[in-house]
């Protein structure tokens, strides 16, 4: 990685935690406990294969992904045998996956939409934990097979900021947020103040400010 990419990684990931604190985690509904998920790279049955865990994110700004999902309930999908040893990567694709299906279903409870399909929901979540993963195996230096083994959506299948303004700018956040051109996106986002602010906004039409 380049010089001031870790400056950009964590201000992305301090927009992430910026957003939830201030739009989402006022309007959740869902106290569930998490659901169990697939086995990490860590606890799967391949003798030998070990990677980075748990405390490679817990003494980095990734902390505050994992600090997120606790709070997401049934949304979250662990390890079942999580814990501190479970590959840290996997972790974080977990942590992702479960902090997009959970903004999904809030916009569009609060804005009065269907809630999501189950297609759209797997887009949002593999997108973001696909992303979010690679970025930090980038960073660290740590491969994962999960990670290599996981299926990309079409980006076609991705939901239109347009709609779903916070989920589809975490997805296109960290879509080649390392590139040369890339910069933390600045939006009319910053002018919301709350849920029915960005309501307010796409009932207009939206704006560019």
């Amino acid at each position: 990685m380049k010089p001031g990419d870790a400056v950009t990684i964590h201000q992305l990931l301090g927009r992430i935690a910026y957003f939830h604190t201030l739009f989402i985690e006022p309007a959740l509904t869902s106290r569930k406990q998490p659901r169990a998920g697939e086995a990490c790279c860590n606890h799967m049955n391949t003798v030998g294969y070990r990677q980075p865990d748990v405390g490679t994110v817990a003494s980095s700004a990734w902390a505050v992904l994992d600090e997120i999902a606790t709070t997401l309930g049934e949304h979250l999908r662990l390890c079942p045998n999580s814990g501190h040893q479970c590959c840290a990567a996997c972790r974080i694709a977990a942590s992702g996956a479960a902090i997009a299906q959970a903004w999904a279903v809030t916009e569009h409870r609060s804005y009065g939409l269907l809630l999501p399909a189950a297609p759209l929901v797997w887009t949002c979540r593999a997108t973001a934990a696909t992303r979010l993963a690679l970025i930090f195996t980038q960073q660290h230096g740590t491969p994962c097979r999960t990670l290599a083994q996981a299926e990309t959506p079409a980006a076609d299948l991705l939901p239109n900021s347009g709609a779903l303004p916070l989920t589809g700018e975490l997805l296109a956040l960290w879509r080649d947020p390392l590139a040369a051109t890339r910069r933390p996106v600045v939006s009319w986002l910053n002018y919301c103040t709350d849920l029915n602010d960005i309501h307010r906004v796409l009932q207009q039409g939206g704006t560019t400010k």
